[in-house]
């Protein structure tokens, strides 16, 4: 079970690392929030991933790519891309507001950003075609991974390892840009706040593209 996890671990480095469209939210949160929103990013973006990872090693996963519900799921998240892309824009031309909230707003102020943050993640994790292909065809990966562990109790532990390693990349990636933010000028922050904007409009374009030509 100890090599189960390991490898589960190291599969879910590898799925996490992988650069894309919540890398590219957590960024531009980030660029203007700091650690805190790049966090609830990735930690929504991992609720959506457990979703996914629960649904694929139990088999229902597939259900997901029948046309009927692979179409409109990419569809929202094809929207959902373009209103982030859209608001990345949008920020990267507005400054940063500069007056405090009083003492009676401090703790809304916070908690509403975070809340989105965290719903925002979980949608594009929900809305992403490729996680639905991902986990669809893992079920047979993992047992063969697992072998003669392939039972609730090894499928338990693959999971546990995958959404250990997740959440050791939720602190790291949100570490890592909240770094990069104190590293960079204003100027610099406008520009990724922009290319992180145009980054997603970009995706959403790609799945578009994708959903009409097929697989």
């Amino acid at each position: 079970m100890v090599e189960v996890f390991v490898v589960a671990f190291w599969v879910g480095l590898a799925f996490n690392a992988a650069p894309g469209a919540v890398f590219g939210e957590s960024l531009r949160r980030g660029m203007r929030g700091g650690f805190r929103p790049a966090f609830a990013v990735q930690v929504g973006s991992l609720a959506g991933d457990a979703v996914w990872a629960v649904l694929g090693l139990a088999g229902v996963g597939a259900l997901f790519t029948v046309p009927a519900l692979r179409v409109p799921l990419t569809v929202g998240g094809c929207l959902l891309l373009c209103w982030l892309g859209v608001a990345g824009l949008r920020d990267a031309f507005s400054a940063p507001r500069g007056a405090a909230p009083g003492a009676g707003q401090v703790a809304a102020a916070e908690t509403r950003p975070l809340v989105s943050a965290v719903a925002v993640g979980a949608g594009m994790s929900l809305g992403n075609p490729w996680n639905v292909v991902y986990w669809s065809g893992a079920a047979g990966a993992v047992g063969a991974v697992l072998g003669r562990h392939a039972d609730v109790a090894g499928l338990a532990t693959f999971f546990t390892g995958f959404m250990a390693s997740s959440l050791v990349w939720c602190f790291v990636s949100a570490g890592f840009v909240a770094l990069l933010r104190r590293a960079v000028p204003p100027p610099a922050v406008r520009v990724l706040e922009g290319v992180c904007g145009l980054a997603l409009i970009a995706l959403a374009v790609v799945l578009a593209a994708r959903l009409v030509t097929g697989p």
